[in-house]
């Protein structure tokens, strides 16, 4: 008898010690599922599955520690485990590693990731882009750091620090990658060399001229890790930024630290480093490429982003194509704003202006819109889809009821995503986890993601060609 009260106490103990991991687990994964997601989401996915009656203030106390925690069923993990992003084909056999600077919602990482690149390192201050993020990249917690501000790696903030330490600082926190990918934002520069006002020593060249910046830190970490091959994109307007001052300081940066950029001599309107989104999909959106390859490797030779129209699709989806079948009434704009817009177009028309909203017709297969902006949450201006309002009229009449009942309307979230090339209407869908407002500025604030996934297959061979070479030292 006291063998078999022994026995069924140690099972007791076991079984106490399995519930209390998975007690554990459960809270972690819905801590990590919080990150994303808001709890009342969470519980209503929940409710649908479960018996439970779950509810965000339930969840909430249970996270923090103030109420009862209600373990999971196996039905109810694996659901909650699915709204997570699933690791890539590639995961368990990456050809390269990548980090992803100023990553935004993520469309400059697919294209690396589609070609076997495995993502050690993500920075991302916007907390909402962040959500996004963490619900279609996968991030695994034993590979993967996630950074916020990356001022906090690079030390740029800090007086009293010298070089060496910097590096030092962020050699210990950001991973050993092979490409460097950044959509690095685009601030004003300085050439009164502020660095002469900090302790920072013998400083070189861009330490000088770049302070200040979000591209000085970008310049510190590549000083700093020596990847490969970056990848930098920002606005096609960074070229002309104060007379091509700053584009000349950035490219004499990236010289400075030893490396050769694509195309770097080619300027004017031929320019292959600025690429237009609208020869993969029907958006106008030029943005500027700059691919760096570290000079000692001699990695460089015979590359051009010319050749990306190698990777233009035989044929472009057309605008209409693009489109939800159904869309709720709200996105159709109020009387009153239809008539704000026509009058201030109009207005500024009779100006010789050239501002107005920019109407797209879905059943003209030619039609390219204008270029997608974080601002279009306020009105959708730049980008509205014609409904069939009477262009006949000349001077529209508002109250008529033609006119009132095909006002034009905006683009979804869900189209904005197409319109960017983060889904196809017939393809697995992007997650937005984030209000109409913040995807709005998320989308506006993005790239077009086929143009960044051409660029890594121009890419592909020369990466593996610098990763073998790596191990070959």
């Amino acid at each position: 008898m006291k063998e078999f009260d022994s026995a069924t106490q140690s099972l007791i103990e076991q079984a106490l010690v399995k519930q209390q991991q998975q007690l554990e687990d459960d809270k972690k994964l819905v801590q990590q599922l919080s990150g994303i997601y808001d709890q009342k989401t969470i519980a209503e996915v929940l409710r649908k599955i479960s018996v439970t009656d779950w509810c965000r203030e339930s969840l909430n106390r249970w996270i923090n520690g103030k109420g009862a925690q209600k373990p999971l069923t196996e039905i109810e993990s694996n659901v909650l485990r699915k709204m997570l992003p699933q690791p890539p084909e590639c995961h368990s056999d990456y050809k390269f590693r990548f980090i992803d600077l100023f990553a935004g919602i993520g469309g400059i990482r697919k294209g690396f990731e589609d070609i076997g690149g495995q993502c050690v390192f993500t920075s991302e201050w916007n907390k909402d882009a962040v959500r996004t993020y963490k619900a279609n990249w996968y991030c695994d917690p034993k590979e993967h750091t996630f950074n916020s501000d990356i001022r906090e790696i690079t030390l740029s903030e800090n007086d009293g620090i010298t070089e060496g330490e910097v590096y030092k600082h962020i050699d210990a926190h950001i991973p050993d990658h092979d490409v460097l990918l950044a959509g690095f934002p685009c601030q004003p520069f300085s050439l009164a060399g502020v660095s002469k006002k900090n302790s920072l020593g013998k400083a070189h060249g861009f330490e000088c001229e770049t302070q200040g910046t979000l591209f000085f830190d970008v310049a510190r970490i590549i000083a700093s890790k020596r990847p490969a091959i970056f990848l930098l994109e920002n606005v096609k307007n960074l070229k002309s930024h104060d007379k091509g001052k700053t584009f000349k300081i950035i490219m004499n940066t990236l010289d400075e630290l030893g490396y050769e950029v694509a195309d770097a001599s080619i300027t004017g309107s031929d320019d292959p480093k600025v690429i237009d989104g609208k020869n993969f999909l029907p958006q106008h959106r030029e943005r500027i490429v700059l691919v760096g390859f570290r000079r000692e490797l001699n990695l460089h030779h015979g590359f051009t982003l010319r050749d990306i129209n190698k990777y233009f699709p035989e044929k472009r989806p057309s605008f209409g194509e693009l489109l939800e079948s159904s869309v709720d009434k709200k996105y159709i704009l109020t009387p009153a704003l239809w008539k704000y817009l026509y009058n201030y177009a109009k207005k500024h028309q009779a100006k010789g202006n050239g501002f107005g909203f920019g109407l797209v017709d879905p059943t003209n297969k030619d039609s390219c819109a204008r270029t997608l902006s974080a601002r279009y949450h306020k009105d959708g201006s730049e980008i509205l889809i014609d409904r069939g309002w009477d262009k006949e009229l000349g001077e529209i009449d508002f109250d008529n009821e033609k006119n009132q009942t095909n006002r034009p309307r905006r683009l979804t979230p869900r189209e904005c995503a197409r319109i960017m090339g983060f889904e196809t209407p017939n393809g697995p869908k992007f997650k937005i986890p984030v209000s109409d407002t913040q995807a709005y500025r998320q989308f506006g604030n993005s790239v077009v993601v086929p143009v960044f996934a051409a660029v890594a297959k121009l890419l592909e061979p020369i990466i593996l060609k610098a990763v073998k070479m790596n191990k070959d030292l």
